[in-house]
């Protein structure tokens, strides 16, 4: 019997490892490639048009956030960003 060893190509995926809420609407979001961003979710809040977006205006109720599965999560899925916005803190996409 020979046995083969098969090397695996490294695969980084950019995720969450740890948030915390600094007030006024801004998190410091930490992620796993070491990079940190304090992102300011208020103008997307604001201008959203979506009830259930907008009771997030409650501080806390947005300030009840959970880490799962590296994404920063609202109440099981009901508000959550995707990582790469997080990352480059553009949640609000600018209009024309």
């Amino acid at each position: 019997m020979k046995i083969i060893l098969i090397k695996e190509k490294s695969i980084n995926f950019l995720f969450i490892e740890k948030a915390i809420f600094i007030g006024d609407f801004i998190i410091r979001v930490f992620f796993n490639n070491g990079d940190e961003k304090a992102v300011d979710f208020k103008p997307f809040l604001k201008k959203s048009m979506h009830i259930i977006t907008k009771k997030y205006l409650d501080e806390n109720k947005f300030k009840n956030f959970k880490i799962v599965n590296g994404n920063l999560n609202w109440n099981d899925y009901e508000l959550i960003f995707p990582i790469y916005d997080l990352y480059k803190n553009q949640i609000l996409k600018k209009t024309k």
